[in-house]
């Protein structure tokens, strides 16, 4: 069966009941249909975040077959359920763009799954529409302030780099020119769409603490300068009251259930190789207030979202895990040790062990943090007992906790090994977290620690834009935000085809873009995109739905 198949098995509970195994009320939660909700911020106890314990998980560096984490986030936390756990997890929201282009849905997979998944992985509660109208907003308060004769703040909009954005791969969007047409319709200028993903309101709306840091966050939005070279930010257009305005219900966390009946919160979902690629802090703090254990997922290999998790939001929000999974599949593991794609169901030990390095490198990093590691093997049909005994002798080696995850075919009973890890590290309070750099150190330097520390490479480039880039920084005042690099998922380095443990490489960046509002400084490494494309075969062409409303093709 596809996950849709096996999601339409399910008798959804009423979210009611789901709230209340949280301790809340009907009353408590803002209804949205039978099995949405919207938890109110005013439940958030930051007594009881620092009580709970916050487990990350991970994965080593992404394939194209995949490596499951949020189906191993939503396994792990049915399994600590079976252990007794009072257990609920934290995960981001899917963006249309991938449910219609290649990747599909975002709501995990088989038996380990969040519902109702067609609805999630559609509109659902409209937050990303509602980050799309305050990001373009500002774009056309901006075009107006432009245009104006009355009320202008003399932008040069040649500095201006605010986009606008819509949640859809759309490349033929990601260039265009605005302003034709005549006089009446504006001054023409250069610009273009990003996926909604990676708006900067996405990545401000999912690190602010309440709704006056985000309209605070919000105003600190960088937009160009004064054709007198004055910087001009968001505040200065007097637009962060209407942007805040747009997302007074978006700030709010969304309450669903997992297949198994077990509460679920998802809220954001920003991109983890432009911006922080976690869930809001507002919902890891509601999560962490509501439970003893919360399990959350950061986005791409641990050499992005962990990272970035651990230096950005934990720094930013005052949070410690307390364990980290690193999630590996034998396929994946094979794809680094040069297996060819086509051939990863077949069994190959001498690949799997050559792709190895790859997970040491992950499992080194997460050390670093001074977190305990586990690893969990998500299980495919096609692997084999002496693959699986490959890793497992490799973490006895490396003194390292390993346990194997069937929680695509099993749930949370194929999640005990993990739970029982899990709940191991946690009791014998073997992590003590710190980050890998302080925020008020050189920016250089901290780009620098993290190049050759995480990635592994001997040394950074920088553009002549770039050091053009550094200079704005220094005389923005804006040297002391933490750094949040824009790289490559498919590689520990900055070129997509050196996959497993690449070494003797250097990181070059091409140019930094200031991100004032959200907190933190983007250096940009090969080639980002922030508007995908399409697939010549798009998801969206085996979607559709019938006269009852029943969707079909979502997977």
């Amino acid at each position: 069966m596809t996950d849709l198949d096996i999601a339409k098995k399910i008798t959804l509970k009423p979210i009611t009941s789901i709230a209340q195994k949280l301790g809340l009320e009907a009353d408590d939660i803002e209804m949205y249909g039978k099995y949405k909700a919207k938890l109110p911020l005013a439940k958030i106890d930051l007594q009881k975040v620092q009580q709970c314990n916050l487990i990350l998980v991970t994965a080593i560096s992404p394939t194209p077959a995949g490596e499951g984490k949020t189906t191993m986030s939503i396994g792990l936390s049915e399994g600590l359920h079976q252990l007794g756990k009072k257990t609920i997890v934290v995960l981001r929201e899917p963006s249309l763009g991938p449910v219609f282009g290649i990747k599909g849905g975002a709501t995990g997979g088989g038996y380990s799954q969040v519902l109702p998944m067609e609805d999630i992985n559609l509109h659902f509660t409209g937050d990303f529409s509602a980050i799309e109208k305050a990001h373009n907003l500002l774009s056309a308060i901006i075009d107006n302030n432009i245009q104006s004769k009355t009320n202008s703040l003399g932008i040069d909009a040649r500095t201006v780099t605010w986009k606008r954005v819509m949640d859809m791969n759309d490349r033929s969007l990601r260039n265009i020119i605005v302003g034709l047409g005549g006089t009446g319709n504006g001054i023409p200028r250069e610009t273009g769409f990003d996926i909604t993903a990676a708006s900067e309101i996405m990545a401000i709306l999912c690190l602010s603490n309440d709704p006056e840091d985000l309209k605070r966050r919000l105003g600190n939005i960088f937009v160009g300068y004064t054709f007198d070279k004055k910087p001009v930010y968001a505040r200065d257009l007097k637009v962060e009251g209407a942007m805040a305005a747009l997302l007074k219900d978006a700030i709010k966390p969304n309450l669903v259930q997992t297949i198994e009946g077990n509460p679920a919160i998802i809220h954001g979902g920003p991109f983890a190789n432009i911006a922080q690629g976690t869930n809001t802090v507002i919902a890891t703090r509601m999560g962490m207030t509501l439970a003893d254990y919360a399990v959350t997922e950061a986005g791409f290999g641990a050499d992005l979202g962990a990272e970035k998790f651990l230096d950005i939001k934990c720094q930013s929000a005052g949070l410690a895990p307390k364990a980290v999974v690193i999630t590996t599949t034998i396929r994946a593991l094979k794809y680094h040790g040069g297996a060819d794609l086509k051939s990863l169901t077949e069994p190959n030990v001498a690949a799997l062990e050559k792709g190895l390095p790859n997970l040491e490198k992950h499992l080194e990093n997460v050390k670093q943090f001074n977190i305990t590691p586990v690893i969990a093997i998500n299980r495919f049909v096609s692997d084999t007992d002496e693959e699986i005994a490959a890793i497992r002798a490799f973490a006895k080696q490396k003194n390292v906790r390993v346990a194997l995850a069937e929680v695509w075919a099993k749930g949370g009973k194929g999640a005990l090994e993990l739970a029982q890890q899990v709940v191991d590290i946690v009791e014998e309070q073997s992590s003590h977290f710190k980050p890998l750099y302080p925020w008020d150190a050189p920016v250089k330097e901290k780009i620098e620690t993290i190049a050759t520390r995480i990635y592994g490479a001997k040394g950074v480039n920088y553009s002549a834009k770039a050091l053009s880039n550094l200079r704005t920084i220094a005389n923005l005042g804006l040297e002391q935000l933490p750094i949040c690099m824009a790289k490559t998922q498919k590689s520990l380095s900055d070129d997509p085809t050196l996959l497993g443990r690449p070494t003797n490489f250097e990181i070059t960046v091409r140019e930094i873009e200031i991100a004032a509002g959200a907190g933190f400084l983007i250096p940009i490494t090969g080639d980002m995109m922030r508007m995908p494309g399409l697939p010549a075969h798009p998801a969206s062409e085996n979607i559709s739905i019938d006269n009852e409303g029943n969707i079909s093709g979502l997977f």
